[in-house]
Parts: C-alpha cells; sequence; structure tokens
C-alpha cells in the first residue's frame, strides 16, 4: 500500500486574483496587511512529511522560523517584502519527493510625495532671464503606478499646453513623473496635484498629493545659533538651536546624529535640541536637516565634545644604552605617564617631586610626546642618577578648561625599585578541578613597583574564558567560574609595562586538568519487544577524565542489576532473555569515574507503535442522507510484529471544539501485517461538523501510541460512490479544479458578491435555488476574452462501485447538473467523461450552443463508468461579451436517471430547511462496522 507523496496547492486566503498561467506559474495577488493562507494537500502513505519554504527569505512571519512544518502557511498581515515564490514540499522516503510552488505578488500603493526643483539661466548683463521648475511625483508601489497631473481642477496632457512638459526619465524605469513649466508664466503660480493610481487593483484606492506654487516658493535655508565643535563637561545641559532663513513652503526641521539614533533623554522642540545631563557617550556630530521639497534639503552640522580624563598609567625604563634592567646610579632612567584626555589639545601635564613642583633642567628634562606618535605622554628623563634623587615623583594630568577632576600618579624611585619576577607555587600547577567548580590561577609577582599581569592562552589560539584574547589581573590571579571541559589546556602569565617596567616581559605557565564525568551514548533509547523475547542494551563511553578507573552498574528502577569495571573495552551491555511483565520499565546503565558518572537510560516496553491513517484520497466520504455523511477510515499498523499481536483498537470520536470523547473498540481477528490497510466507516456524522478522530491499539501488555486525525465535511471523493451533490457553497468549490491547458479559468461568484460593473443581458440573476446568496460557476466573456477560447473545469475523481461478479454491465449512475446560457453572444458548453487511464481521450457527453433564455436548465445524462472518471465542463466563448455561461447544483447518483416527466429532488432545497434543527440536535453518533476489510 506504500505510494510515494504527491502535492498540490490551493489557497483560502483574502487573494484579490489568482492566475494560472499557462506556461510559467501560478501567481497569488494580495493586497498589503492581509492575510495569506496556502494549504498543502498531500497524498502518499505513509503520510508524507510538509515543509514550506520560501526562495532567498522566510517562510514564516516570525523571522527566527526559515521553514513551516505543517500543511497550511498563514500569514497575517503580510507585507511587501513577504512577497516571493513559496515551495510546498513533501516527502515521505518514498521515491522523490514532491514540490509544487506558487507566486505571492504583494500589492500596495504608498502616498506620493512632490518634489520641485528650479533651474535658473542668466545670459549676459541680464537681458534675457529664464527660469524653468521641474515638479517630480514619486510613489513607491506594485504593480507600477500611473500617474496623472492637474493643476487647479484642469487636468494636464502632454501638448494640451505648450509651456508644459510631461516626461518620465529613461533611467527611472515609470517610477516617477515629472512636470516640467518652461519659462514660468503668470498662469503657471497655481495649485498642482499628482494624483498615483494601480487601477484599483486589489481595490486599492487611488492617492494623490498637492503642491502650491507661487513666485515665492524656493528651497530651504537655515543657520545653526551655535559654535562648532562644542567643548561640554559631562553632567551639563547643552542646548542647540537651528532655525530657518528661507524656504517657501515652511520647511520642516528634523535633528539627527550620525553615529546612530538620537540618545533617549534628548528634549526635541522644533528646531530646538536639549540634551540634559551629557555625557561621554552623547558626543558626536548632530546635523540639523530642512526640507520642503523644493530643491534640495538643507544640512548644517555641529561637533560635540564632552571633557574627560581616563586611564592613567606610568611605566620606569632603565638606561637604554646599557644591558640591564636594573636602576643604577650614575645611569639614566626614565619616567613615563599616559593617559587619554578629550580633547587631546586641551590636555596638560606638571610634575612633582616629593611634593614639590619640578622644572625642566638640564638633569630633569621633562618633554612632552608628539600627541600624532603616542596621544596623552609625558616622560621624565633623569640624567646621571643620584642618591639625592630617590623619591616619590608624581605626573598630575588636566585639561586647561577645567571642571574635569584631574589624575595624579605616583611614581617611587628607590633603592628598592626593582624590575619584576613571576613564579609559580608549585602546588598550583599543574592544577586539576571537576567541571562546574570554581578555579583561581595564580602567578607570584615580586619587583617594586608590581605591573599588571596579562593572562592568556599558551596552547590554543582562542580566547580567554571571559571571550577576550588577554585579561588583566592586578594581583596575579586569575579566577574561573564554573570550569568546562574546553578550557582544559595551558595558561600563561606575562607582566606588562604597565605600572611596572618597560622591559622585556616575564612569563610564566600554568597547567589546568579539568576533570568531567563520562560522556555517554545513548541518553535515552526506547526498545518495544513482546513478552518472552529477548532484548539487548548497550551503553558505551564516548569521553571522560580521567579515562581509567571506570567502572558501572545497571539498575532496573531501584533495584540493583549487575555492576563491573571497564577493563580495555569502551562499553557494556545487558540482556533480558525472555521478557516478563515484571521486566518492563526503565533501565539505568551509570558509568562512573572520579568527577562523576553518566547514564545511559533505555525504556523497554510492549506498548504498540501508532497505527498511521491513510491519506491517499484527499476526503474519503460519501452522502447517504441530506442531513448525515459517512466516512470510510483507513490506515496501516506500524510495526506490527514488533511486540505482541495486537488485539484490537480502541476508536474515540468528538465533534470539532466538544471535550468529551465517545469511545468503542474494534476487535482485530489474526495478525496484521505490515503495510496491510485496515477500513472502518463512520455513519451518521451531521453534516456539515468536523470530528476528531483518535485510535490506540492494545495488546495483552495495555494500550499502545495513539494518533489523531481531523474530519472535515465537504464534498466528497468518494471510495465508493454512491451519491455527490455540489452546489459550489464551500470554499474549494468540491475540490472542482481549473484545467491548466484551457485559456482562462470558470469564475465562482453570486449575484450579491458580484462585480458592479458587470455586463447587463447575460448572465443569472440568482442561483440555481433563486437565492441572490447562493453561489454558482460562470465563464467571464468580457474583455480581453476573445471568440473561440475556452475555459475548462475537471472534477474531482470518482471511483465507482465494486462491479457485482453475477451482474454482465456495469453500475449506471444518473449524472445532471443546471445550466444557464443567456445573451445574444452565447457560444457552447460541452461536457466530457474522462476515464482514468485514458487521460488523453475524453468522450463527449452533453453539448449545447446558443441563448436559451433568461432562466436555469436541468441536463441529465445516463452514464455507465467502467472505471474511476472525471467529468469536465467546458466552457466555448461566443463572437461577443454578452456570452455569459453558468452551471450550479452538480450531482451523480447511482441508478439510472428519472424520466423527464418525474420533477427532480430539490435536494439542497431540503437541506436548507432543515439545517435550523440538524444544529440543534445533541451529539447523537452511531459507530457501526459496515466493514471491516484489509
Amino acid at each position: 500500500l506504500a505510494a510515494p507523496p504527491t502535492v498540490r496547492i490551493v489557497h483560502s486566503g483574502l487573494a484579490c486574483n489568482i492566475e494560472e498561467e499557462r506556461y510559467s506559474e501560478r501567481v497569488y495577488t494580495i493586497r498589503e496587511g492581509e492575510t495569506l493562507e496556502l494549504t498543502c494537500l498531500v497524498t502518499g502513505h505513509p503520510r508524507p512529511q510538509i515543509r514550506w519554504t520560501k526562495t532567498a527569505g522566510s517562510a514564516s512571519d516570525r523571522f527566527q522560523d526559515s521553514s513551516v512544518f505543517n500543511e497550511t502557511l498563514r500569514i497575517s498581515n503580510i507585507q511587501r517584502h513577504q512577497g516571493g515564490r513559496y515551495y510546498c514540499k513533501a516527502e515521505n522516503g518514498l521515491g522523490s519527493p514532491a514540490i509544487k510552488s506558487i507566486r505571492v505578488d504583494v500589492y500596495y500603493l504608498d502616498d506620493p510625495i512632490v518634489t520641485v526643483h528650479q533651474s535658473i539661466g542668466e545670459a549676459k548683463e541680464q537681458f534675457y532671464y529664464e527660469k524653468t521648475v521641474f515638479l517630480r511625483c514619486v510613489a513607491n508601489s506594485n504593480p507600477p503606478v500611473r500617474y496623472s497631473w492637474r493643476r487647479g481642477q484642469e487636468v494636464l496632457l502632454q501638448g494640451s499646453d505648450k509651456g508644459v512638459e510631461i516626461y518620465e526619465p529613461f533611467f527611472t524605469q515609470g517610477e516617477t513623473k515629472i512636470l516640467k513649466l518652461k519659462n514660468l508664466r503668470p498662469q503657471d503660480y497655481a495649485n498642482y496635484s499628482c494624483i498615483a493610481s494601480v487601477r484599483n487593483v486589489c481595490s486599492i484606492p487611488d492617492k494623490m498629493v498637492s503642491f502650491r506654487l507661487s513666485n515665492k516658493t524656493a528651497s530651504p535655508s537655515i543657520k545653526l545659533l551655535v559654535d562648532d565643535p562644542i567643548v561640554v563637561n559631562p553632567g551639563e545641559a547643552i542646548t542647540l538651536v537651528c532655525v530657518t532663513t528661507g524656504g517657501e513652503p515652511a520647511p520642516s526641521l528634523t535633528w539627527v546624529r550620525s553615529a546612530g539614533v538620537l540618545p533617549d533623554k534628548t528634549v526635541l522642540n522644533g528646531g530646538t535640541l536639549t540634551i540634559p545631563a551629557i555625557t561621554s557617550e552623547d558626543s558626536g556630530t548632530y546635523s540639523c536637516i530642512a526640507n520642503n521639497n523644493v530643491g534640495n534639503p538643507a544640512k548644517k552640522s555641529t561637533n560635540i565634545i564632552v571633557r574627560a580624563l581616563k586611564k592613567g598609567r606610568f611605566w620606569i625604563t632603565p638606561d637604554p644604552y646599557h644591558k640591564d634592567d636594573n636602576i643604577q646610579i650614575g645611569r639614566e632612567v626614565k619616567i613615563s605617564c599616559q593617559v587619554e584626555a578629550i580633547p587631546s589639545e586641551e590636555l596638560t601635564f606638571s610634575w612633582f617631586k616629593n611634593g614639590r613642583p619640578l622644572r625642566s633642567s638640564e638633569r630633569m628634562v621633562i618633554t612632552q610626546t608628539d600627541p600624532d606618535v603616542s596621544p596623552g605622554t609625558t616622560n621624565l628623563d633623569i640624567i646621571d642618577l643620584k642618591f639625592t634623587d630617590f623619591g616619590t615623583y608624581t605626573c598630575v594630568a588636566s585639561l586647561k578648561g577645567g571642571g574635569i577632576s584631574d589624575i595624579s600618579i605616583d611614581v617611587n624611585i628607590s633603592s628598592s625599585t626593582v624590575p619584576p619576577n613571576l613564579t609559580v607555587p608549585q602546588e598550583k600547577s599543574p592544577l586539576v578541578t571537576r567541571e562546574g567548580d570554581t578555579i583561581e590561577l595564580q602567578c607570584q609577582v615580586t619587583g617594586k613597583p608590581k605591573p599588571i599581569i596579562l593572562w592568556s592562552r599558551a596552547d590554543k589560539e582562542v580566547a580567554m574564558p571571559d571571550g577576550a584574547l588577554q585579561t588583566e589581573s592586578y594581583d596575579g590571579i586569575l579566577r574561573i567560574v564554573n570550569v568546562s571541559r574546553e578550557m582544559t589546556g595551558t595558561y600563561r602569565c606575562q607582566t606588562s609595562q604597565y605600572n611596572g617596567f618597560n622591559v622585556k616581559p616575564r612569563e610564566a605557565l600554568v597547567q589546568l586538568i579539568v576533570q568531567y564525568p563520562p560522556a555517554v551514548e545513548p541518553a535515552f533509547l526506547e526498545l518495544r519487544q513482546g513478552q518472552g523475547r529477548s532484548v539487548t542494551m548497550s551503553c558505551r563511553v564516548l569521553r571522560a577524565y580521567p579515562t581509567r578507573v571506570l567502572s558501572y552498574e545497571w539498575r532496573l528502577g531501584s533495584k540493583l542489576l549487575r555492576t563491573g569495571q571497564f577493563d580495555l573495552q569502551d562499553s557494556t551491555e545487558f540482556t533480558v532473555s525472555s521478557l516478563s511483565r515484571d521486566s518492563y520499565g526503565i533501565y539505568n546503565c551509570n558509568i562512573i569515574n572520579e568527577a562523576g558518572a553518566g547514564r545511559c537510560s533505555f525504556l523497554v516496553t510492549g506498548k504498540a507503535y501508532a497505527p498511521e491513517f491513510y491519506y491517499d484520497t484527499y476526503n474519503p466520504l460519501w452522502q447517504n442522507r441530506p442531513r448525515v455523511y459517512s466516512y470510510s477510515l483507513q490506515w496501516t499498523q506500524m510495526n506490527p510484529n514488533a511486540v505482541d499481536r495486537i488485539l484490537a483498537y480502541r476508536l474515540g470520536i468528538r465533534q470539532a471544539g466538544q471535550q468529551r470523547w465517545w469511545e468503542q473498540e474494534i476487535t482485530v481477528n489474526g495478525n496484521i501485517q505490515k503495510g496491510e490497510l485496515i477500513t472502518y466507516n463512520l455513519t451518521e456524522l451531521i453534516k456539515p461538523e468536523a470530528y476528531e478522530v483518535r485510535l490506540t491499539p492494545i495488546t495483552r501488555f495495555g494500550e499502545g501510541d495513539s494518533t489523531i486525525r481531523v474530519i472535515k465535511y465537504s464534498a466528497p471523493v468518494n471510495p465508493h460512490l454512491r451519491e455527490f451533490h455540489c452546489g459550489f457553497e464551500d470554499g474549494n468549490i468540491c475540490l472542482f479544479t481549473q484545467d491548466d491547458t484551457d485559456n482562462f479559468d470558470w469564475t465562482k461568484q453570486s449575484t450579491a458578491t458580484r462585480d458592479t460593473k458587470y455586463t447587463p443581458n447575460t448572465g443569472p440573476n440568482a442561483d440555481r435555488t433563486g437565492s441572490k446568496e447562493g453561489f454558482y460557476m460562470y465563464i467571464e466573456t468580457s474583455r480581453p476574452r476573445l471568440e473561440g477560447e475556452k475555459a475548462r473545469l475537471v472534477s474531482p475523481v470518482f471511483s465507482v462501485a465494486p462491479k457485482n461478479p453475477y451482474g454482465a454491465t456495469n453500475t449506471a449512475y444518473c449524472f445532471s447538473f443546471y445550466y444557464h446560457m443567456y445573451g445574444q453572444h452565447i457560444g457552447s458548453l460541452n461536457v466530457y467523461l474522462r476515464l482514468k487511464g485514458q487521460t488523453a481521450i475524453e468522450n463527449p457527453l452533453w453539448s449545447s450552443s446558443g441563448n436559451k433564455g433568461q432562466h436555469w436548465n436541468q441536463a441529465r445524462v445516463n452514464i455507465n463508468p467502467p472505471t474511476s472518471f472525471q467529468l469536465i465542463f467546458e466552457g466555448i466563448r461566443g463572437p461577443g461579451i454578452e456570452g455569459d455561461i453558468a452551471i450550479d447544483d452538480v450531482s451523480i447518483v447511482e441508478g439510472e436517471c428519472m424520466k423527464s416527466d418525474q420533477p427532480a429532488n430539490n435536494l439542497r432545497s431540503s437541506a436548507v430547511g432543515t439545517l435550523a434543527h440538524i444544529r440543534l440536535l445533541p451529539l447523537l453518533l452511531l459507530m457501526s462496522v459496515l466493514s471491516h476489510q484489509r
């Protein structure tokens, strides 16, 4: 019974147009902001997995999800960027995956914008003066917009006024329309309107924008009433004022920041911007922009600088002319100070010795490094160091403008000032810890002053635990919280030049060993087996540290089954030779080392696998009475021989939206084979309700896994055809489809919803029952349709009842429908019978041509199909637009047609008349085994 997947896409959202393009693709047109809903109908057994995807984008309106894994793709409030090609892919492991696609075109129209541009030409001594104005109209849209211009109430057309020229720049591809006013005249000073239109597609209305052109119209100009740059201290409030100095109409003013958005605390009031309590993060370039859609926007900028002093550091450089890292009497020594200053040109340094000011001299040389080489650095060179030079030297950094606290750095020069040395305590390397612990790596630093210590990974080009390549430490200790196994390795500590000696770095290594419990597989595995059979479980070690001294234990619940030690192997097994009811349960294998335990868990059960519903027909149902319908439920059993024999199925059913399940057991006789199709008929289902069905296999172990599916009422595609009625009232038009080999499509319509611009003197005024709300299918023969063009509507596939083995003929059916052919240009309506296996051969069944009057007519035809079949309605366009043809109330009933003098049953009328009573009935569900066939 296994079958590879097939797929087709149906639509049920708010589409404004569906085009079946003959040679390329299906196009689904929808208005921005509406709801897109596409459903993927699949066949195949086992039930295929469905996946929606989109070319170069997400198939979901939640952007973190790139795919949608259910039948219906639904995007509420669809946006323009969500247009594109959507693919439905179905696969069940048999054959190639089935893929269908549809292109979604999102239509929209933004408000148009008019901008005005001027060109002024001057000849010698202003004897000749010319002023030409361009009005440019732009609107974003899909499909492309059409523009029209008006001056006052006058429609402007190319050639209607010699002083006016209308054109589209070649490079814009229709995205804009320019109105050129040559040599401005008094009458050109007027109110101009640009109307943007997408010709009412998807009911998108036209949009208009107006502009008043006068002899005062001018582009904007502005002035900033502030300095540039503005230097302020942190915490101050700053106000930027921007004023317009020209422009007609009055320009609008906006403030922007070059480094991103304006600070959250910004207060805007027209052209005035205020930042209260400014911080260093608020610094940057701020621009005022004025725009009135005339000429180019005007822009003025100023730079805000927030004063700051930070990161004060020092270093000591011994005599560079001697290869000695120590400070010695009679040699040179240099002390350097560095800070970060904003603005750098305001930075000043002053030096002190033991608190007293120090000035530059022949032996004490004070220099400030070129800001381009090393910004914010000052040096004190002590030439020919003497004993009296020992003491505390202080460099003080300050900003000239004041308002910022100074940074003061003390450096002690004495006989005890010695370069650093690094050692690692003996017990601190190698350092052994367990995963999840907190650990401290230690390097002891000696020397005076003690420099900053830099930690890094020595054995890998990877980041430190905090994510940086280097980590600074002021006490030589690196603290790691929640150690993981990836942190195992060698760490390097080394001295930096900062706050110490500017000499070759000292370094030391610390080894870290992280112990962790065994990683094992499988972490969890379900094993299904019948009673009396054997089952073997295996647990394998993937990684562990330490890898030696591994032990294991097997348990069933809390009961200890077996223990042991690993020798050279990396796995352990446990076998139950004959399963009994007591030996089902969860088996745990714990593999243990010093750091902890890893666990494999096995659920050993006798539960039967879930059944798989057979979906290879879209809706296998039929109607035996007007009020109720029946459904042929079919399924196969997954792995039927994996556990004990299935004794029965528990069938649960409930009406959609209800809480209570009605349950019944279906007895199974004998063994179920793999792939065997089981059938059970549900009867007395109330139209048009949907139902949830739950199916659970039962063995002597107990209940197995359940499967749930939903049964929806719609026009039947029958397992064995008894009766079929279709009035085209439901959303999927009874699963009729448009033939993709014709010229145009049939259209579903009711009189109440038809276009107000319909063609008079043709087509029905109501559906077949006389209802203006009822639906029917018709062909629209207005332009651009041409004479002889065809529209073909194809029924679902009907399976005929089994042959009577003692009968000589096939089962007879009465096929009937109503048709409406009114108008002076009516063409032809043909009906064909297509038999299964004869896709290229269609047998003519019925035909009619010409005007039949303003009323519905019924056609009845006896058919004797030998095999599964389809019916095809073909409408052919006549010589003019008054040629609409409609059909309604298609039915197929077992048995030959009644004689023409007998009245036909008005099935739809009787069903409608009793509908109110049907809905009041309590849920009374009678389930009977019509057949239990496999």
